[in-house]
């Protein structure tokens, strides 16, 4: 407080918050980049207090050291982006693994005879099969290069894009694929509300998920 009765405020805690403010992501990242941050600064601090800096100015110094907010900021969205990234891939690979229940042989209405009836049901049954099975072995790569695949300059610059635009692509896909075969069975047998409602539920939601995950990723790229 100065003589005058005003608050000074701290610049650590002034350039820690406007920090905070300025990232979105994970929350669990972004509190071990906040904590990380905050130790580099009482470390700082301390250093320059023992050569003899009042607290004030050896918190400015630590500041200054410390780097622009704005490029700090952008090297720590990346962080964030990585982890988000991985995020994304875990979504994608367990929403795609349990859609093989969904379009399971016997269980819906469309799925009773893949291979019979309807060719255009049973070509889209096939196709949705074919299209988890490539996004499911996508998600398993998502997931190498969010992890090992990090130790390669190229990866880490530009892994997170393109595993968002892979669980967005992969998501339009499949939910675009599911209303048709829902669709498709409507007009052949009629039974649009069953069809409709397991399709809403078990395939687009879970994918919204997922679609959501991957436009966080976009966000901080």
């Amino acid at each position: 407080m100065s003589s005058h009765g005003t608050v000074v405020q701290d610049p650590v805690e002034t350039y820690l918050t406007g920090l905070s403010r300025a990232l979105r992501g994970p929350r669990r990242r972004k509190a071990d980049l906040m904590t990380e941050a905050r130790d580099s600064f009482v470390d700082a601090t301390e250093a320059y207090e023992a050569d003899g800096l009042s607290p004030r100015q050896a918190a400015e110094q630590a500041v200054a050291d410390f780097g622009d907010l704005d490029e700090v900021a952008a090297g720590y969205r990346s962080e964030l982006g990585i982890a988000q990234g991985r995020r994304t891939a875990v979504l994608l690979v367990l929403v795609m693994l349990a859609q093989p229940i969904v379009w399971m042989e016997g269980t819906w209405s469309w799925t009773q005879h893949p291979d019979s009836g309807d060719p255009a049901t049973a070509f889209l049954n096939q196709l949705v099969m074919l299209v988890g099975m490539l996004a499911i072995a996508g998600g398993v790569l998502a997931l190498i290069a969010s992890g090992v695949g990090l130790r390669y300059p190229m990866v880490r610059e530009r892994g997170t894009k393109v595993i968002a635009q892979f669980a967005l692509a992969s998501c339009a896909a499949v939910s675009g694929i599911g209303l048709a075969l829902a669709t498709a069975s409507a007009i052949t047998d009629g039974t649009d509300a069953q069809g409709m409602l397991v399709v809403g539920g078990f395939v687009i939601a879970p994918l919204l998920l997922v679609g959501r995950s991957a436009h966080r990723c976009l966000r901080l790229t």
